[in-house]
C-alpha cells in the first residue's frame, strides 16, 4: 500500500487531466486524456499500480516550487557532487494563451533534468500500469525511447538514453555534468490509433517554455484580488483553473479519487466530477480570482447538462462527468490496496443519484451573479432558470440527503431549504431579466414561507444554534451558510449564536472545523473539513469579528503544502492533510473568505 503523505505531491495539470509527482521526483498519478480517464500511474493508491521516478542515485536535499505564475513544477536536488533541476509539465497546447488554455493540449507529459553544478548521476524508473494498475504492457525498446503496449493503449516514452527492460518496468542510469541538460516525455494514445510520436530533446525543451508563457500570460489576465494573502489567492486561482476541463468548462472537484476522509476507512469517494452543490461558492471565487470568462463557460456547462431533466420533471442531478455524463455509476477497484490501507478504492460516485433540493438554489445563486448587470439571456437559458426556481418552490418541503450526501434516508435538512429560500431570492432578483413578473408575486410568498419554516423549525433553543436539520439538536458547519446567501445578518444575535457554536463545539484545538459530529451511517471518524473552517473565518468577518476571523484564516490556509495546495481535510489526530487533493472546494472557501475579510476592513 502506498504510505507517502498526500501532501508530499504537486499537481501538473494540462486543463484537461491532472498528474501529481512526489517530492522525489515520481510521478505517482497520472490521468490522461481526462481527470475522470482511468489512472497510467496509480502509486498513490497501491504501490504496485504504476509510477515513473527521476532522482539522483545518492542522497540529495531536496526543495521544489512552481515556477513564477505556472503550474510547471522546479524540483531541485542539491547533492554532494552537484546540483541537478527538475522540471515537470503537462504540455498546454502550441501557443495557448490566456482563456485558450488547454483548448489543444496535446496529453504529454514533459519531464527535463538540468546539470547546474558539478556532477550528478541520476536513475530512472518508468512502470506504466493502464487501468489503475491491471494492465502490465508489453514493451518495446525503439529508437529514442519505448513503446508500452496493453490493453486500450499505448504509451510512447522518449527517452535519449538507453533503458534497461524488465518485464513491464524500465531502468536507466545517466551522468549529467554542469550544463548538460536531459530530456524526456511521455504520451499515451488509443490502442487502435498510431503510436504516439517521439519528441526530440529540442521539442521537450521548446515545449516546456511555451508552456511556462501559457501560464503566465493567464495569470497576468487574472489578478482580480488585491489584499491580504494575494500569494495564496493567485495560486487558489490558478488550482482552480488548473482542475478545469477545457473544452467545456466543468471544473472537477479534485484530481484524484478514493483519499480517504478517514485513514483505513471506507470514506473513500471519486471526486474527479462535477457538482452543482458548489456552483455559487466557485462562481463567486470565480469573480474574485479569475473573471467573467470562466465564469460564464461553467455555468454553460451546467446549464447544457442539466436543461433536460426539468423537461422531464425529474429531479435536477446533483453532479455530471466533465463531458456533461449523467451515468457516474460507482464500482470498487478491489485489486487495489488504497492509500495507506484506505479501502475500497472507488470509480464512479453513486451520490449522482441522490435527491439535493439545494442544487436549485446554487443554480439560481450561480445566475444571479453572472446576470448581475442584466447581461442578455438567451430563450432556453431563460426557460431553465425559471424551472429551477419553480422545481424549488415545488419541492422545497421534501426530504432529501443534503449538502453532505448521506447515504441513508432523507431528512429536513436546513442547508437545503435554505437553499431553497435562496432559489426564490434569486428568482425575484432575475424576474426583469427573465420577463416573468407575472411569477413574482408567487415567488415572493413561497420565499417567506420557506423564511418561516426556518426561523421556527431550524432554531432549536435548547442547542442555542440553528441546528442540522429541523427539529435536529446536531450542529452542523452549513449553518454558516445563512449570513454568507444574504438569509440574516452577519451580526444578528442568532446568527452570532450559530457561529459560536460551531466555534466552541464543533472545532478541534487546533481550530479547525468539523462539518458534523452526528453519526451518519458510515463507519469511522472523519477528519476537519478546511473548508468549514474558511467558512468559520468567513461568518466572522460579516460579523465584524476581525481578528477572530483572520486568525480562522490563517489556521486553514497554515495546512497548505509547500507549494501551496489544500487538501480537503486534516486528520484529528495526526494533523496531517487527508482527503482527495488539491481539493477545489478548500480552494474557493479560501478565495471567498479572504475577500470577505478584506471587505470587513481585516
Amino acid at each position: 500500500m502506498s504510505t507517502r503523505p498526500i501532501s508530499d505531491h504537486a499537481m501538473l495539470s494540462d486543463c484537461r487531466s491532472a498528474a501529481l509527482v512526489t517530492s522525489d521526483g515520481s510521478v505517482d498519478w497520472l490521468c490522461l486524456p481526462r481527470f475522470d480517464s482511468p489512472a497510467l500511474f496509480a502509486r498513490l493508491l497501491d504501490e504496485d499500480a504504476g509510477y515513473w521516478s527521476i532522482r539522483p542515485t545518492c542522497p540529495a536535499e531536496v526543495t521544489r516550487r512552481y515556477l513564477e505564475h505556472t503550474l510547471v513544477l522546479e524540483t531541485t536536488f542539491h547533492g554532494r557532487d552537484g546540483t541537478v533541476v527538475l522540471v515537470d509539465a503537462l504540455a498546454l497546447g502550441s501557443r495557448e494563451r490566456g482563456h485558450s488554455l488547454g483548448v489543444g493540449s496535446p496529453g504529454v507529459l514533459l519531464r527535463e533534468v538540468t546539470c547546474v553544478e558539478g556532477r550528478v548521476t541520476l536513475e530512472t524508473e518508468y512502470a506504466p500500469r493502464p487501468e489503475f494498475g491491471l494492465v502490465r504492457p508489453l514493451m518495446e525498446p525503439v529508437r529514442g525511447g519505448l513503446v508500452a503496449r496493453g490493453g486500450a493503449n499505448v504509451l510512447t516514452l522518449s527517452a535519449p538514453v538507453p533503458l534497461r527492460v524488465s518485464g513491464s518496468t524500465a531502468r536507466g542510469t545517466v551522468t549529467l555534468k554542469a550544463g548538460q541538460r536531459l530530456c524526456l516525455a511521455l504520451q499515451a494514445s488509443s490502442s487502435w490509433a498510431p503510436d504516439p510520436p517521439r519528441r526530440s530533446p529540442w521539442h521537450v525543451h521548446r515545449r516546456i517554455k511555451d508552456t511556462v508563457a501559457g501560464w503566465r500570460s493567464w495569470s497576468r489576465a487574472h489578478l482580480g484580488y488585491r489584499g491580504p494573502w494575494e500569494k495564496e489567492v493567485d495560486q487558489s486561482g490558478r488550482v482552480l483553473r488548473a482542475l478545469t476541463f477545457a473544452p467545456t468548462g466543468a471544473i472537477v472537484a479534485a484530481a484524484t479519487t478514493s483519499l480517504p476522509e478517514s485513514v483505513g476507512g471506507e470514506r473513500n469517494w471519486d471526486y474527479r466530477y462535477t457538482w452543482i452543490r458548489d456552483t455559487s461558492f466557485t462562481l463567486q471565487a470565480l469573480a474574485t480570482a479569475t473573471c467573467e470568462v470562466e465564469e460564464a463557460a461553467f455555468f454553460a456547462f451546467l446549464a447544457r447538462a442539466s436543461a433536460t431533466q426539468l423537461d422531464q420533471g425529474a429531479d435536477l442531478q446533483i453532479m455530471y462527468g466533465v463531458g456533461g455524463e449523467r451515468d457516474l455509476s460507482e464500482r470498487p477497484l478491489p485489486h487495489l490496496t488504497g492509500w495507506r490501507g484506505s479501502a475500497p478504492v472507488r470509480v464512479g460516485n453513486d451520490a449522482w443519484r441522490q435527491r439535493q433540493i439545494d442544487v436549485y438554489g446554487e443554480l439560481l445563486d450561480a445566475a444571479g451573479q453572472l446576470y448581475r448587470h442584466a447581461r442578455p439571456l438567451d430563450g432556453l437559458t431563460c426557460s431553465f432558470l425559471v424551472g429551477v426556481a419553480e422545481m424549488a418552490a415545488r419541492r422545497w418541503q421534501e426530504p432529501d440527503q443534503g449538502l453532505w450526501e448521506v447515504r441513508g434516508p432523507g431528512r429536513h435538512y436546513l442547508h437545503s431549504k435554505l437553499m431553497c429560500w435562496v432559489a426564490m431570492d434569486r428568482a425575484v432578483a432575475l424576474a426583469p431579466v427573465l420577463g416573468v413578473a407575472d411569477r413574482v408575486a408567487g415567488w415572493k410568498q413561497t420565499r417567506e414561507r420557506i423564511r418561516e419554516a426556518i426561523l421556527t423549525q431550524g432554531w432549536n433553543p435548547k442547542a442555542g444554534a440553528f441546528t442540522q436539520a429541523f427539529g435536529s439538536e446536531d450542529l452542523d458547519a452549513a449553518a454558516l451558510m445563512l449570513p454568507m446567501v444574504g438569509f440574516l445578518p452577519g451580526d444578528d444575535p442568532r446568527v452570532r449564536a450559530t457561529v459560536d457554536a460551531v466555534a466552541t463545539r464543533l472545532t478541534d484545538e487546533r481550530g479547525l472545523v468539523h462539518r458534523y459530529r452526528a453519526a451518519d451511517g458510515l463507519a469511522g471518524d472523519e477528519g476537519t473539513f478546511l473548508l468549514c473552517t474558511f467558512w468559520l473565518a468567513h461568518a466572522l468577518a460579516l460579523a465584524g469579528r476581525k481578528a477572530p476571523a483572520r486568525q480562522a484564516f490563517e489556521t486553514a490556509a497554515s495546512y497548505a503544502n509547500d507549494v501551496g495546495l489544500l487538501a480537503e481535510e486534516v486528520d484529528s489526530l495526526t494533523g496531517e492533510p487527508i482527503g482527495n487533493f488539491p481539493q477545489a472546494f478548500s480552494h474557493i472557501g479560501l478565495i471567498n473568505a479572504a475577500d470577505a475579510i478584506r471587505d470587513s476592513g481585516g
